[in-house]
């Protein structure tokens, strides 16, 4: 379910309410005047189609941006009237404002997805690389990029982008830091060869490759609305991970053909998530808006003026 939220000048609001109820847009619309007077706070129900333009006909009373809020609640219970797999614009402009960051904690995650999955490199261990993916939190900037690209807003895009390359640059760089250690100390494996066994094709390009990846940009973007990014990251790791992992083990050794080879590897699966991601998302918001203008899908009346771009975050 989701809930609408507007605090201001109580004439604004109350125009408010009753604009969103006559086009259709909420129900249970609930007025509460605030204690010091002259100011009131509306909340109501909004169907998740017409959450964008609900949010665009807010904005549009003239209220404050921090007064307006769109709350995602849990429905319990047997309702159908609150899709739990709908594009919300405006709920994935934030997200991606906030996961086009380059933070402290994302390169820490990227750090150890690295230590881990060079292990797993080294010692030809599936488990290791597995669990490294689990670590990895790509694709985060990788869906911002997406967003960024439908949105046309190159800041968003660059910002994106720059927080992705710095995270594989640390994922490379700690897993051939490490293992240009234990080289000297005689810590490999011995008569030790990267990939000489189960992950040599991570240094050629092929149908499988631009396959997995395309597929996993799709799990990528659907994933990311309906909170579930945790759990597919893993799915769109396996195209990133190992091959940054095998690329940084290959420098750690100096083996620069391989370090070409998967350094292909992964700029390719990375071109082929984001282009999947950017296309799941134009179908998505396209059928967004054709249920959005539909009387008969249950998002309410016809759009109002501007609603295609109701979501649009100036933080951005």
């Amino acid at each position: 379910m989701l809930q609408l939220r507007a605090f201001g000048d109580e004439a604004r609001v109350r125009s408010l309410g009753v604009e969103l109820e006559r086009a259709g847009l909420m129900r249970a619309a609930t007025l509460v005047p605030a204690p010091s007077g002259g100011r009131a706070r509306l909340e109501g129900e909004v169907d998740a189609d017409a959450a964008d333009r609900a949010l665009a006909l807010a904005r549009a009373a003239g209220l404050a941006e921090d007064s307006v809020s769109l709350v995602r609640e849990e429905t319990v219970g047997g309702s159908t009237r609150f899709p739990t797999a709908s594009l919300i614009w405006s709920d994935m402009l934030g997200q991606a404002a906030i996961n086009s960051r380059l933070l402290g904690r994302y390169l820490a995650f990227m750090s150890v997805a690295g230590v881990v999955a060079g292990f797993g490199v080294i010692y030809d261990n599936g488990i290791l690389i597995v669990g490294a993916m689990a670590i990895s939190p790509d694709v985060l900037p990788i869906a911002a990029i997406c967003v960024g690209a439908v949105a046309a807003d190159g800041r968003l895009v660059v910002r994106a982008g720059g927080t992705l390359v710095t995270g594989f640059l640390a994922t490379c760089a700690w897993a051939g830091a490490m293992t240009a250690v234990l080289d000297p100390l005689g810590l490999l494996p011995t008569n030790f060869e990267v990939g000489a066994a189960s992950l040599s094709g991570l240094t050629s390009v092929n149908v499988a490759t631009i396959g997995v990846a395309v597929a996993a940009g799709v799990a990528a973007m659907l994933a990311l609305e309906t909170r579930a990014s945790a759990g597919v990251g893993v799915a769109i790791s396996v195209t990133t991970i190992p091959a940054a992992a095998y690329l940084g083990v290959a420098a750690g050794i100096g083996d620069a053909g391989k370090v070409l080879g998967a350094l292909a590897v992964l700029g390719s699966n990375v071109v082929a998530l984001i282009a999947a991601g950017t296309l799941t998302l134009i179908v998505q918001r396209r059928l967004t808006s054709a249920r959005s203008t539909d009387p008969d899908a249950g998002g309410g009346g016809a759009s109002s003026p501007g609603s295609e771009e109701a979501g649009a975050d100036p933080r951005t």
